[in-house]
């Protein structure tokens, strides 16, 4: 670790205080604003041990999404602190791309506005984009996005699809390279993670997606070995046909959990791992929505309930809580395990997502040598 001064500056707190239990704590934003204090500072917070120990400090905030006329607005919800929740602007996509995974800080987008599907990343705190290598002959469809702790390198797990069913794949690229570096072939469940898009959670140093078989109540998880990157089978939880809907998995203070909900999405039920070798599940919470009170700050009182009208995701909400994001019609809707309304946001066309964003200031060597490489200008202009 990088050591500072031990003198407090004019009779201050000790620099190494300041800089291990202060500036380490900031958001991304205000770190960079302090860098400007004095040269000391500016050197310590750019040294790699600290971006990392920076980076730790981060929480995973859950991005949403609002429609324009023409694309749409990336959004963080920040609900750290005592202040209210803020939604804080991330990036702005146009129509032809879309978000596709995240990972450390650094999100995967397609753009779609060439006919063939083509893949780039950002860094949203440092403002840096670039796009990848075009994968000729194929129809990528990303599955999601990891760091491979051997080698460091960031990876994107990518079926690639053709006419011939018999021809489809899943495959390893690293960030920036036009070849694969390897072959996993293809497993029946990825038509269901391919078709309905669904968003994995990193957890254990694998990557973790829900499916659901048939009408069944029975829940599967694919685990993807971010290490070894091999496929595993592992058992969800057995949740009542009348829960059966699926609202998200997430991570909480290290256990792996998932919600569902009935067909109005009135009733959530919170299910937590207890025991992740024996993969034994049990129901942390059942409640149900403030749906009344949601239905009058929408000023909708006479709105009927509609089979999936109501998206819900669950995060951590920190603090070691969790928190129910729900949309209906243009609301946001912020409610704990209580089932008590917390916060709301009134939005035209904002819309959920699964994914999370842990900022980070690292400056990544990959991003240089990449197609198209920018600071400061689309999407963050």
């Amino acid at each position: 670790m990088a050591t500072a001064a031990a003198t407090p500056p004019r009779g201050g707190l000790p620099e190494e205080i300041v800089i291990w239990e202060i500036l380490v704590c900031l958001p991304p934003k205000s770190l960079l604003r302090c860098r400007a204090v004095c040269r000391a500072w500016r050197s310590t917070t750019s040294a790699r041990d600290f971006l990392a120990a920076h980076h730790a400090r981060q929480p995973n905030l859950p991005i949403v999404f609002q429609e324009y006329h023409g694309g749409q607005s990336l959004l963080a919800l920040d609900n750290r602190g005592a202040a209210a929740a803020q939604l804080q602007p991330v990036a702005r996509l146009d129509d032809d791309s879309s978000l596709e995974a995240s990972c450390d800080g650094l999100l995967l987008l397609t753009d779609y506005g060439r006919g063939v599907p083509r893949f780039s990343v950002c860094n949203p705190a440092t403002r840096q984009f670039a796009c990848l290598p075009m994968l000729s002959g194929f129809v990528p469809l990303a599955l999601g996005m990891y760091r491979h702790g051997p080698t460091g390198e960031y990876r994107v797990l990518v079926c690639l699809r053709d006419e011939d069913p018999a021809t489809d794949a899943c495959y390893i690229f690293a960030l920036g390279s036009t070849h694969p570096l390897k072959n996993i072939g293809w497993l029946p469940e990825m038509d269901e993670m391919c078709s309905t898009g669904l968003v994995p959670v990193l957890f254990r140093g694998s990557l973790h997606w829900h499916i659901q078989q048939d009408e069944s109540a029975a829940k599967v998880i694919m685990v993807f070995d971010t290490t070894a990157e091999l496929f595993r089978r592992m058992r969800g939880p057995v949740v009542p046909c009348s829960d059966g809907l699926f609202a998200g998995m997430f991570e909480m203070d290290g256990i792996l959990g998932m919600a569902c909900s009935n067909d109005e999405g009135k009733i959530v039920g919170i299910w937590m791992m207890q025991d992740y070798e024996s993969e034994v599940w049990t129901l942390k919470y059942r409640f149900e929505l403030p749906f009344e009170e949601i239905k009058m700050q929408c000023d909708m009182r006479q709105a009927r309930v509609k089979r999936g009208h109501m998206l819900i995701a669950v995060v951590p909400g920190g603090d070691g809580e969790l928190l129910v994001l729900s949309r209906f019609d243009d609301c946001l809707f912020q409610i704990n395990m209580d089932g008590k309304l917390v916060e709301s946001f009134h939005r035209e066309d904002l819309c959920l997502t699964q994914l999370q964003l842990k900022q980070t200031l690292a400056l990544h060597t990959f991003f240089p040598a990449l197609e198209g490489y920018v600071v400061n200008a689309p999407p963050f202009s």
